[in-house]
């Protein structure tokens, strides 16, 4: 069993039906790298009930951010999204996780695709000044079904170009392409579409790529990455032209 530790609420915020996000304390020892997930919980029946989640906020913020689904019969999302502010969470001691830019090989442009709640580890990722460091352009991709589940559509638009401290970073290199499939939208089409239209030409050469998604998301694009000649990640701590997280929380 994961060492746990117990953190509260402070924050919540209900996007729709279907999404939620909640910000928790952050204990002062908790270390962790931007992309990082960790284990998070309730207890249930004097036991913890535990899934994947990546962090939704930077490693520099004094607050740890989740973004959620909402699953009426889930066993940890039924009762996560009826979260209090106060009410206390489990959070594993040892973040972990693939999804981290020094597993990516020296590129121009990092490219950050995510569908649903996988945008969350990209959250944390595009509030890295390091990352604005190393890149000449991030471009971040989030696939939706409906315009309502672009959680953070307005904090990447409008907030986030005007952060104090990386403002003028993001709008000078940061590009936020969100996409919808089931409604019109100024963008529309799956990740795969895009990319074979031309709306998202991807060029192994300078591009480096992070995927976050659904499990049909990572298979596709990742599929069409390889008939690029893009070259994955094998393992952590070999370096590829592309990573794929696979501990996406489905309940």
């Amino acid at each position: 069993m994961a060492a746990l530790v117990t953190e509260h609420v402070t924050d919540i915020t209900h996007w729709n039906d279907r999404l939620f996000s909640f910000r928790t304390t952050r204990s002062d020892a908790f270390r962790f790298r931007n992309g990082h997930f960790v284990m998070l919980g309730v207890t249930v029946d004097d036991k913890p009930l535990l899934r994947a989640y990546s962090i939704a906020s930077a490693n520099h913020d004094e607050h740890l951010e989740f973004l959620s689904i909402k699953v009426q019969n889930g066993p940890l999302t039924s009762r996560l999204q009826h979260l209090q502010i106060g009410d206390s969470v489990l959070v594993s001691k040892k973040p972990v996780g693939t999804l981290v830019t020094d597993d990516l090989n020296p590129g121009k442009r990092l490219v950050l695709l995510s569908t649903g709640t996988g945008l969350a580890p990209f959250l944390s990722i595009t509030r890295d000044p390091e990352v604005y460091d190393r890149f000449d352009e991030i471009v971040l991709v989030h696939g939706v079904r409906q315009k309502n589940d672009l959680a953070y559509f307005d904090y990447f638009t409008n907030e986030l170009p005007n952060d104090e401290y990386l403002g003028g970073l993001v709008a000078a290199k940061l590009t936020y392409l969100p996409t919808v499939t089931r409604e019109p939208f100024q963008r529309q089409g799956r990740i795969t579409e895009l990319m074979a239209n031309g709306d998202l030409a991807l060029n192994p050469a300078i591009d480096r790529v992070m995927l976050c998604g659904s499990q049909s998301m990572l298979s596709d694009v990742a599929n069409a990455l390889d008939e690029l000649g893009f070259k994955a990640s094998p393992n952590q701590g070999t370096p590829g032209d592309y990573v794929i997280e696979r501990a996406f929380v489905e309940q």
